[in-house]
């Protein structure tokens, strides 16, 4: 016998969360399926001070697991599952976890985006303790440091620019010795005193996990070949993120990077199918507004529903 379900959300971050805890509330029954990523990047941050109500800051897996206990509290189900794949050609929705599927009368698609990384040895080990693709979330914590941005479009740009106004000294390292970002945001990063670029360089690790925060990175220069430490605080990785959306193929709308497009806030080109976070924001990528448009992808679900029944 097929499972059908009211609402189906894919992911488990805070858009997918927020998501759950209203439409639960709505005794909509929703069914989260937690992804690949469990908690989304918040699950890797450790403390979070710009998440509204929280005054002396909270750890991120700490306010994920917060977030799913409430939506739990009111009849949200989770399911340690991926979607591998979904045929949004009617509803109900039939989605493919892996041996199983699921059908939807409504989809809200909360799967977040990747942070792209080096695949450095020791990169996982000190994501939230100087490592971080996020410059927003983490700049406050090296004020009055030296740090590195990686990279060589705008998002490096924009980090580099950003975390001047904490650190006292940002080095921008790039491999080749040409950009791809704008002309404009180039030359404003030229222009900062702050930011001094390092070039035809690669990072090959950084240290030190057994101390538990960054100290120094093992840099090679790909001209010469020569290898050499390099002192740091932070390692911020401006290279990009890859959205979460490949399982719907070109079922539903994406810009040139992937990115799902949205519609009068969150909803898509398919009715009754609603995008929430980072899998459709390229901009903000904070937990606030994550949150933000999960409660809206709920709302407009529910709204879906009363009109169009399960």
């Amino acid at each position: 016998m097929s499972e059908i379900r009211n609402v189906v959300i894919i992911g488990s971050g805070c858009s997918g969360h927020t998501a759950a805890l209203y439409t639960a509330r709505a005794n909509l029954s929703p069914l989260v399926i937690e992804g690949h990523e469990p908690g989304g990047q918040l699950a890797l941050t450790t403390l979070v001070e710009n998440f509204p109500g929280f005054p002396d800051g909270i750890m991120g897996p700490q306010l994920i697991e917060n977030m799913r206990k409430q939506a739990e509290r009111f009849g949200a189900e989770y399911r340690m599952a991926h979607l591998t794949s979904a045929d949004l050609s009617q509803r109900p929705f039939t989605l493919h976890l892996g041996k199983h599927q699921v059908h939807a009368q409504t989809l809200i698609i909360a799967s977040g985006a990747s942070a792209r990384w080096l695949g450095l040895p020791n990169e996982q080990k000190l994501i939230g303790h100087g490592v971080s693709s996020c410059a927003t979330c983490d700049g406050f914590f090296f004020s009055g440091k030296e740090i590195v941005v990686v990279g060589g479009g705008d998002s490096a740009m924009e980090e580099a620019i950003f975390l001047t106004r904490f650190a006292t000294k940002v080095t921008l390292i790039h491999r080749r010795d040409s950009f791809r970002a704008s002309k404009i945001m180039l030359d404003r990063a030229q222009r900062n005193e702050k930011i001094k670029f390092l070039t035809n360089t690669v990072v090959e690790d950084v240290y030190d996990p057994v101390k538990q925060e960054v100290t120094a990175l093992k840099l090679r220069n790909v001209n010469t070949n020569e290898v050499y430490d390099f002192p740091t605080s932070a390692l911020f990785l401006g290279i990009g993120h890859d959205p979460n959306a490949k399982m719907f193929g070109t079922q539903l709308e994406t810009d040139a990077d992937g990115y799902l497009k949205a519609h009068n806030f969150v909803n898509t080109k398919v009715k009754g199918v609603f995008v929430a976070g980072d899998v459709a924001d390229r901009r903000y990528r904070q937990a606030i507004t994550a949150a933000g448009t999960g409660c809206m992808a709920a709302l407009e679900a529910e709204k879906f529903l009363e009109a169009h029944g399960g």
